[in-house]
């Protein structure tokens, strides 16, 4: 009949080589025959629980402790007394590593259901990171990590993040209203979860040292809208924003196009002051488009009355309707001989009016690219 090796243990203690080891029994398979007077060694941040037949006895704190009768005394009520204080004890030993556990993950492995004020119920991915550090050696052991020779962060990573990520769907849909207001709030949530989740940690031995949340996205046509929302808000409405594109798309054909676009540009020239007129001083605020407006055709910039497309002057107000000059001090339109100001009296700088149109004769044009008689592009 074979017979069991028997490992009997005269120096107790352990070192963490790979820095993940958050339990480590000694022996890690079995238990060990512990010679009364062997030397235990608890280096700092370190604990040792003995446990005999799979019950939880002494613990022992950071040093150097010889196992006699007054150095253990619960083991020796239990054990040594049938034996006259002398024989080996049979027992196993758990070191607890008790340091802080830095960058564990925790994240969702499948998006959450997050009901959003302002765009409905939607799906969001969270991730993060957490610190943990044992606080009770015993309640750990006994709750997680059972008979286990060997008990790393891996094995609890996976189980704490489940944990995590529950509360999480709690907290947020009880602390916040809607992604818009996210950015700014992530230290709010991060401080409102770790509460949250104290007590579940210490049921199990575990403090929860800091819980960090690093991003939470929604999907990726979510994503877009709110891309799209922000955009617009440059704008009061969509309609201004094409508008503002037409002017810039005729901009671009009358700067490459030379005079295949001189036409284009003309004919755009009828337009623009109703476009920006639209654009900002807006039709009473709600920037809806005005089909009538559009249909009686172009207006007196001063009096707002309607006149034909070929006029130079308003028949009402006789304000000046192709703009050869405007007075520095008022900005009223001026005609090509005007010295003086008809509004504000300002005298009128004269500047060099050697321009000359090659088309039609028309002067005064100064730094003009197009005629504003003929249309025509000036040499």
């Amino acid at each position: 009949m074979g017979t069991k090796n028997i490992i009997f243990l005269e120096v107790l203690e352990w070192f963490d080589r790979t820095g993940q080891e958050i339990v480590h029994r000694i022996p890690e398979d079995g238990s060990g025959e512990i010679k009364y007077g062997a030397q235990l060694i608890v280096r700092e941040k370190q604990a040792a629980v003995f446990f005999c037949h799979g019950k939880a006895y002494d613990a022992f704190g950071p040093g150097r402790h010889t196992l006699k009768t007054a150095n253990i005394p619960l083991l020796n009520k239990v054990l040594s007394i049938p034996w006259a204080l002398t024989s080996p004890i049979r027992a196993e030993v758990y070191f607890v590593n008790m340091k802080i556990f830095p960058n564990l993950k925790w994240g969702t492995k499948n998006p959450v259901a997050f009901k959003d004020s302002e765009l409905g119920l939607i799906r969001l991915r969270a991730f993060g990171i957490f610190n943990v550090r044992i606080i009770q050696p015993i309640l750990f052991i006994n709750n997680l990590v059972g008979t286990q020779g060997v008990f790393t962060t891996e094995n609890i990573e996976d189980f704490l993040g489940r944990v995590i990520i529950s509360r999480f769907n709690d907290h947020l849909g009880e602390n916040l209203d809607t992604i818009l207001n996210l950015p700014g709030r992530y230290d709010e949530l991060s401080e409102g979860l770790s509460k949250r989740l104290e007590e579940d940690f210490s049921r199990y031995g575990i403090g929860l040292s800091h819980l960090y949340i690093s991003s939470i996205t929604p999907p990726q046509e979510v994503q877009k809208a709110i891309d799209d929302k922000s955009r617009l808000g440059i704008f009061d409405d969509l309609n201004k924003l094409l508008k503002m594109k037409a002017a810039m798309a005729v901009e671009k054909i009358s700067e490459h196009q030379g005079e295949a676009g001189a036409g284009i540009g003309m004919g755009m020239g009828f337009m623009m002051p109703a476009m920006f007129s639209d654009l900002f001083k807006g039709n009473g605020g709600n920037g809806s488009p005005s089909p009538v407006r559009s249909a009686e055709g172009p207006k007196c910039p001063d009096c707002r009355h309607p006149v034909s497309r070929d006029a130079r002057f308003c028949s009402v107000c006789g304000h000046q309707i192709l703009v050869f000059q405007q007075c520095l001090e008022c900005g009223k339109n001026l005609s090509p001989s005007a010295r003086f100001c008809p509004k504000c009296g300002s005298a009128v700088q004269q500047e060099s009016r050697d321009r000359k149109c090659t088309h039609c004769g028309a002067e005064n044009l100064k730094e003009s690219v197009f005629c504003n008689q003929c249309g025509e592009r000036i040499q």
